[in-house]
């Protein structure tokens, strides 16, 4: 089960205790369901029962322990918990087989993990000055609501700079609008989108304009060019490069991700049902695999990609995805160091080489699908 999962059957709770008339409050239009902090209980968590108490009537706890008895069926959820003044605290069943779902739906759905359908009843009309940062931000912001399934028009105050098109940006019209629209409003980034295309190049200058918060100020000095570490345009980019090296490499030494029919049970992890031969590879659960430590980071933020495009949606927030895709590249990078991908020497590969592989692939397929929405290329090689 995915947090998406999660969310999607807690919602499913509150709507059956009001139709069952268990609960007497207006069903919210999405439940939020947060990784547990430090300390917490359990793997996700949520504040539903908090935020419906009060249109519900009734204590935070009651209505807790309502949404508990109907969460607590449901396949993958392995316990509910009350903590606190009435929050809902999730452990979910087999994570073996959870992590595999996630890598499965990356595997299945390409760069299109993480889109959804969440915003499929809105349509949106934004509204920006004639200033290169709001028009790439308004660009982006488009691209993140369709993903979710919005349908959306973008204008601005005037013409157009014929230099956006250079940056991939286009306008649906310009001019006043007749009633006031969403503005897109980001602090201006003081050059033109021709000086930042001369100096920067298009990616770059993207990444510069985009990785901010919009009310901070974007820094579009040469720190961008850089090739190496410091740079976080260049590590994620290097990351994608370097996972979709493994998968070279690992094709010239005769193997793939995909789990070897010929190997019994015991070369997937033992006789655990989540290690088959069918079921696809996945560095397993903690206490079955040596790697679960190394690659639980990276699993964790593959699984919560699509929650963080969502909610940059939402918000119009694309230095979101920006940050996330810098997250994925670091644990990819410190799980790819951890666990080599693939074999050294005279080494045979493993069910171990093919679960890191497929993990690997899943990040590469993560960030190229993250800078896409971003508007920013992925090359293979660097």
């Amino acid at each position: 089960m995915t947090p998406a999962d999660l969310s999607r059957t807690v919602l499913h709770a509150v709507r059956r205790a009001v139709d069952e008339d268990a609960l007497r409050a207006p069903v919210p239009a999405r439940v939020r369901v947060e990784r547990t902090r430090p300390g917490g209980s359990g793997d996700y968590a949520c504040a539903v029962a908090l935020q419906l108490a009060g249109p519900a009537a009734l204590p935070a706890l009651e209505v807790a322990r309502i949404l508990r008895e109907r969460v607590a069926a449901e396949p993958g959820v392995g316990r509910v918990e009350i903590t606190g003044p009435g929050f809902l605290s999730f452990t979910l069943d087999a994570p073996a087989a959870a992590d595999r779902t996630v890598l499965d739906a990356v595997r299945e759905q390409g760069l299109a993990y993480g889109h959804g359908d969440a915003l499929r009843d809105e349509i949106l009309q934004f509204h920006h000055a004639r200033e290169v940062r709001a028009a790439v931000t308004a660009h982006a912001v488009r691209r993140l609501v369709i993903a979710q399934g919005a349908r959306v028009r973008v204008s601005c105050e005037e013409a157009s700079d014929p230099d956006w098109a250079r940056l991939g940006v286009t306008v649906d019209a310009h001019g006043t609008p007749p009633v006031p629209l969403t503005g897109i409003r980001p602090v201006p980034a003081g050059a033109t989108a021709g000086e930042l295309l001369e100096r920067l190049g298009s990616d770059a200058a993207r990444w510069g304009l985009l990785r901010p918060a919009g009310h901070d100020r974007a820094a579009l000095g040469p720190a961008l060019l850089v090739q190496g570490e410091a740079n976080p345009l260049f590590r994620v980019r290097y990351a994608h490069a370097r996972a979709r090296a493994l998968t070279r490499g690992a094709a010239l030494l005769g193997f793939t991700a995909e789990p070897d029919p010929k190997a019994g049970p015991a070369a997937h992890g033992g006789s655990h049902p989540e290690h088959a031969p069918d079921a696809g590879p996945v560095p397993g659960a903690e206490g079955h695999d040596p790697d679960a430590g190394a690659a639980r980071p990276l699993l964790d933020l593959i699984a919560d990609h699509p929650g963080v495009l969502l909610a940059a949606a939402r918000h119009r927030a694309p230095d979101r995805v920006a940050r996330q895709l810098e997250a994925v590249a670091h644990a990819f990078f410190d799980f790819h160091d951890s666990c080599p991908s693939l074999p050294a020497g005279d080494e045979k590969p493993s069910a171990a080489h093919r679960a890191r592989l497929a993990l690997a692939e899943a990040a590469g397929t993560v960030l190229a699908g993250g800078l896409s929405l971003l508007g920013i290329r992925a090359p293979e090689h660097l």
